[in-house]
């Protein structure tokens, strides 16, 4: 078989599977079971075939879901539920709201701040989008915000959540890609905080440009001692744990796993403090940290074996000598997969499109020359990003879900589209000046 042939034979599995209605993780691994038999199976009776093919596919994909290297994954997922479910979320976004004051469009700065904190420790954009809308939108809309500065705002959360650490969706591409996975958090500290400037400047403008947009109202105001006490008490003690994670990874004192578990601990000391550390809260916590690790570690298996097939079949080979064939520049072939996963991204969730394409394209950027922990911040950006592409990317059907009655589709792709074009600046600022993301993992080697 040649390579093309192989390919199509194994995603077209995938997708004929998908078409089905069977869930994501559940299709990799059946297209993967019938792959390996018939790629590893080798010659004989089908039931010696399936022995040896199950067999050989278990010992390619074994050490990769039990690696140490993804431990930060069920911790930093942890770490979000907690944080949720004490109530120290709340806290944060009250917090913030009392300390911006009368400041134009406060409450859209709030859901950057605020939800920036959240969807980073929870890991789960469409959790996070989910929960502003539904905590956010209700109370901007009685405020008399326009649509943009409401839904817009939240959608744009996501890309924060994927770079600044701890970002379990970073863990996972690094331990898929084969990645330092301490480089790979720490190289998206300096773009995350770059992103929610442009965030900041962007609503900004559209409040001075346009004042109705988000009408100032009255707010009840904080004498000094009690912002003090605000930042000291509500504020400061949450975004230290996140500090304390960056710092020990970049210093050498701990490894990625080690600080996860680190920060995980302190949220826990942090809820008992405040007391509001509950067996209910733990019990719901544990649960959801749970149901997604579960998912993530199938969806880990399926990569895993999947990579095996392609390159046991030649289909990895074969692809990469294709598209190195044409008389295309690196950074042209790295538009290309950028645009590809910005379509996937209409119809797959972020884990499904990482798990069809890293065993793809991290050996062709590992052939054109890329900086990998580079091209994986790059990644993280298109991932985000192709989550809010018009008109089937996925945050823009939960936003509509969360949305107040009569808002329209076409309110949410207007509002997605200001936060989407920062982001893909920050892309080409990337490409222009790598060391936005390569200067601080430089800084601990």
């Amino acid at each position: 078989m040649e390579w093309f042939e192989a390919l199509f034979f194994l995603l077209g599995m995938i997708l004929f599977f998908m078409f089905l209605g069977i869930p994501v993780a559940l299709a990799f691994l059946a297209a993967n079971v019938i792959g390996a038999v018939y790629f590893m199976g080798g010659r004989g009776p089908l039931e010696v075939q399936m022995a040896r093919g199950i067999g050989q596919l278990a010992n390619n994909a074994i050490p990769t879901i039990t690696s140490f290297n993804l431990m930060p994954v069920p911790m930093f997922l942890l770490m979000g539920e907690i944080f949720f479910f004490t109530g120290l979320a709340n806290r944060m976004f009250t917090a913030v709201d009392r300390l911006m004051g009368k400041l134009p469009a406060r409450l859209s700065f709030v859901t950057v701040a605020g939800g920036t904190a959240f969807a980073t420790l929870s890991g789960s954009s469409m959790g996070s989008t989910a929960l502003l809308g539904s905590l956010m939108v209700p109370e901007m809309q009685k405020r008399g915000y326009k649509k943009h500065m409401s839904i817009g705002p939240i959608l744009g959360t996501g890309g924060l959540a994927m770079l600044i650490p701890p970002s379990a969706l970073a863990v996972l591409l690094g331990t898929l890609a084969e990645l330092d996975i301490g480089d790979l958090l720490i190289a998206g500290v300096m773009p995350g905080l770059l992103l929610a400037c442009f965030y900041v400047v962007i609503i900004l403008g559209m409040a001075l440009v346009d004042p109705t947009a988000a009408p100032a109202y009255d707010v009840e105001s904080s004498t000094f001692t009690e912002k003090l006490r605000l930042i000291f008490v509500d504020i400061i003690p949450m975004v230290s744990i996140v500090v304390l994670v960056i710092l020990v990874i970049m210093n050498g004192i701990a490894t990625p796993s080690e600080s996860a578990a680190f920060g995980c601990l302190g949220v826990v000391v942090l809820a008992a403090l405040y007391r509001s550390l509950t067996w209910d809260g733990i019990v719901k916590s544990v649960t959801g940290a749970l149901k997604v690790t579960t998912m993530a570690l199938l969806i880990i298996f399926g990569s895993a074996t999947f990579s095996a097939l392609l390159a046991f079949s030649g289909a990895s080979s074969g692809l990469i000598k294709w598209a190195t064939a044409f008389d295309l520049s690196p950074i042209t072939m790295l538009v290309v997969m950028f645009l590809i996963l910005l379509v996937l991204g209409m119809f797959m969730d972020q884990l499904s499109m990482m798990l069809l394409t890293v065993p793809i394209f991290f050996p062709l950027a590992q052939t054109l020359g890329f900086d990998l922990i580079w091209f994986a911040v790059i990644i993280l950006l298109a991932l985000e990003i192709s989550f809010t592409t018009p008109p089937f990317g996925l945050l823009l059907f939960v936003m509509k879900g969360v949305s107040a009655p009569g808002t329209t589709m076409r309110d949410i792709y207007v509002a997605a589209l200001p936060f989407m074009a920062c982001a893909v600046f920050l892309v080409f600022l990337l490409i222009l000046f790598p060391q936005i993301a390569l200067w601080l993992p430089s800084l601990g080697n």
